[in-house]
């Protein structure tokens, strides 16, 4: 069972690389978006799930990267260079990140929580109610960023099995780079403080300081996601940063299992094919939506994720009963 398990997420990887070879523009569009979501999903699950911060203001960092892609082009019909544009996406998500963390992480639980989603309201309402960014209509993208190394351009985004492929790679480098991060001294120290934050001050942890970086990382990766959300849907608008934002991708970690990287991308594949799935049964898709979630809350607490583990369980208990 042990070697199934490890097997499934390769199993997974090799049936992404091969689906553009089968399947139709919607399907590699609609893959696409549901990588770049994982990713999004990732970056939430590095504070819920590791680090126990509940944060409800996270869409802050995936929308304010989207804006920086519109701002940081020349004209809204000129393109904007991928490798001067990204990494200042993800330095403005990172950066506001530290400053909303250096204030948040003075507080703890619902406090937290409402600070957060204070702070992603008020990035909000910069961007809806002024004309920074197109106001609340938001902005288009009319030329995707190019990749140009000279006279060669190795990746065009404007063609989408390119740009799936892109996504991909960033989905499992992001996957790559938290395994990693989480299996260091700086991730061991994460879950200590999840755990039992006095019990690492007292050992001599600064456990302020690992929050915040894991705060700004988390920023990060959110960046990452929404620059290319931004790439894909061709604009971007004030919903991007909304609560409703901030609340699906908690959705995801829940309904995939927090305190896994793993269970977070199987949140993000499970709650956006659902969502595409109830909303072509009915257009009350959303209570169809909120009873599964919370039928696979009751029947897995630990989330899709788990459910391989846990029929184990059962299985071994029947044997031996």
């Amino acid at each position: 069972m042990t070697g199934v398990r490890r097997a499934l997420p390769w199993l997974a990887l090799t049936l992404l690389v091969a689906l553009p070879g089968f399947a139709g523009k919607f399907y590699i569009d609609l893959f696409a978006k549901i990588m770049i979501m994982a990713v999004f999903a990732m970056s939430l699950d590095l504070l819920v799930g590791f680090t126990g911060l509940v944060s409800l203001g996270h869409a802050a960092f995936f929308g304010l990267a989207g804006y920086t892609l519109v701002l940081s082009a020349p004209d809204k019909y000129t393109a904007a260079s991928l490798w001067t544009s990204l990494p200042l996406a993800v330095a403005a998500s990172t950066l506001l990140a530290l400053a909303i963390g250096a204030l948040a992480l003075r507080t703890r639980g619902v406090y937290f929580i409402m600070v957060t989603l204070a702070f992603s309201q008020l990035v909000y309402f910069v961007f809806h109610d002024t004309k920074l960014g197109g106001g609340s209509d938001g902005a288009y993208i009319y030329a995707r960023p190019k990749a140009q190394l000279g006279p060669w351009t190795p990746i065009d985004l404007g063609d989408g099995t390119q740009f799936y492929y892109v996504v991909l790679a960033i989905l499992v480098v992001a996957f790559a780079f938290l395994r990693v991060l989480l299996a260091s001294r700086f991730g061991h120290a994460l879950s200590g403080i999840r755990s039992n934050e006095q019990r690492m001050r007292a050992l001599g942890f600064d456990t302020y300081a690992y929050k915040l970086a894991a705060f700004a990382i988390a920023g990060a990766l959110a960046g990452v996601a929404g620059y290319f959300a931004a790439i894909q849907f061709g604009f971007v608008n004030p919903e991007m940063l909304s609560w409703h934002e901030s609340a699906n991708v908690l959705l995801m970690v829940i309904l995939g299992g927090s305190g896994t990287a793993f269970g977070a991308i199987v949140g993000a594949f499970a709650f956006i094919l659902l969502e595409d799935a109830f909303s072509l049964a009915t257009r009350h898709w959303l209570l169809l939506m909120g009873g599964f979630v919370i039928a696979a809350v009751m029947l897995l607490p630990g989330g899709l994720a788990s459910a391989g583990e846990r029929w184990r369980h059962r299985a071994t208990a029947s044997s031996d009963g």
